[in-house]
């Protein structure tokens, strides 16, 4: 009898130690090789896609162009678009293979804001095809990327309503409910000011950067009417984006001026918000610019005929936009000087958060050089250039030193995946009980 029992004893040890050796086994087969790869490719890597998309837009619209900036230019927008592609399927792959992991990222309080790089990534490629390949072949260029511009437009709206609604509102909403903290932990964040950052704005800053690239998009479009309805679309996104992210910039000013700066991993997480204020600017003027050139075609807004024998709707819209334009421009250049008085007064690490030294200066900068086109302004078109010379600077350091980290492999990182491993212990545990 006794015997009995010492082998079932020892039949369940060899079980257990079975399981435990293919688990092991497991885990260091998925920290090897392109597994390791694809597990921690987090969301954030499309950050590299808007900077370096934001750089060959600067290269191709900078005063003074010459032939040799122009093929410059084509070259990174190439690169951009190998590298969105590549980072596209190995997401894919991720999803696929990984599909927990999608869901762990979701409910992760930093990584799931990046998921607005996508569409911010995306939206530098149609503005680079509006201004190589549509002039360059024409044909179905013009609605190929208006065709994509749609797809980064439903994109962005999904972005801007849902990942905000998850990490604000349903988080106060249940904070004191009797289910808040299963709530929290299985499908929401939990916000808290004191451990806000400026990358609340990421999942905002979306339709803004659409609404910008709609005011492109539809200066190539040879129907008055398809043009008409981008602009209007594009009007109502920047609605959608500035006033939302005003709201977030005063919520984060009064976090800097009670708490700490932001961790010095983080750090550089203080220029983002130029975004939105630099790319704001430039879409209500470039939106202004293209509603003086369409409402007259297409009869939109037609004033009162003794009004509008002098003035249309779309002069309004374009003198309205370039003053709205103005005031962002001085408010960004607040938040310009606040992030270079807080980056000098504290080293910092290389990580991934580097990227937003490119995008968020970069629009800002397309912000600047088209106020020095519309004025024009030989003042704005010197600080564009040199804001533009400092862009393009950033991205080469900041491109080597994450090309360099990536073959070392510790660029790949996911801090997401801590929650889910912590997750199959509890459940291998459960299970061995």
């Amino acid at each position: 009898m006794n015997r009995r029992f010492a082998n079932t004893d020892s039949s369940e040890r060899e079980r257990s130690e079975d399981v435990d050796t293919t688990t092991t086994s497991r885990k260091r087969k998925e920290e090897e090789g392109w597994r390791k790869i694809v597990r921690n490719f987090t969301p954030s890597w499309f950050s590299v896609t808007m900077g370096t998309g934001i750089v060959s837009i600067l290269l191709y619209n900078l005063p003074y162009n010459g032939e040799w900036l122009y093929w410059l230019s084509v070259g990174i927008f190439v690169l951009n678009v190998v590298l969105f592609v590549v980072f596209f399927l190995i997401s894919l792959l991720r999803y696929v293979l990984y599909p927990e992991i999608f869901i762990a990222m979701i409910r992760h309080p930093g990584q799931s804001l990046f998921v607005g790089t996508f569409p911010m990534g995306l939206a530098t490629i149609i503005n680079m095809i509006v201004f190589i390949c549509v002039p360059a072949w024409g044909g179905l260029w013009p609605y190929v990327a208006w065709g994509l511009w749609w797809f980064d437009v439903l994109v962005s709206i999904l972005c801007c309503f849902s990942i905000p609604f998850a990490t604000y509102a349903l988080s106060f909403y249940y904070q004191n409910r009797r289910e808040a903290d299963e709530i929290r932990r299985m499908y929401i964040h939990t916000a808290s000011l004191q451990n806000m950052l400026a990358t609340w704005l990421l999942p905002i800053v979306p339709p803004i950067v659409a609404a910008a690239s709609g005011g492109i998009v539809a200066s190539v479009l040879p129907n008055p009417q398809h043009a008409l309805w981008t602009i209007i679309t594009s009007y109502i996104l920047w609605g959608m984006g500035v006033p939302l992210a005003m709201v977030v910039l005063v919520i984060y000013f009064q976090r800097l001026t009670m708490y700490n700066l932001p961790p010095r991993e983080v750090i550089v997480s203080v220029l983002l918000p130029l975004g939105p204020l630099g790319q704001g600017g430039f879409a209500i003027m470039e939106l202004g610019k293209m509603a003086m050139q369409v409402f007259p075609e297409t009869d939109t807004l037609p004033l009162n005929p003794e009004i509008g024998s002098l003035v249309h709707s779309g002069e309004i819209l374009f003198v309205v936009g370039w003053l709205i334009a103005i005031v962002m421009w001085g408010f960004g250049t607040v938040w310009l000087f606040f992030a270079f008085a807080t980056l000098t007064r504290n080293p910092f690490p290389f990580n991934m958060g580097w990227w937003g030294f490119t995008f968020p200066l970069g629009v800002y900068t397309t912000s600047t050089l088209q106020m020095a086109k519309e004025l024009p302004s030989d003042f704005f078109k010197i600080i564009g250039i040199i804001f533009s010379i400092i862009v393009v600077t950033l991205w080469l350091v900041v491109a080597g030193g994450t090309f360099w980290k990536a073959m070392t492999g510790e660029m790949f990182f996911a801090p997401c995946l801590k929650d889910l491993a912590e997750k199959k212990e509890k459940e291998d545990e459960n299970n061995q009980v």
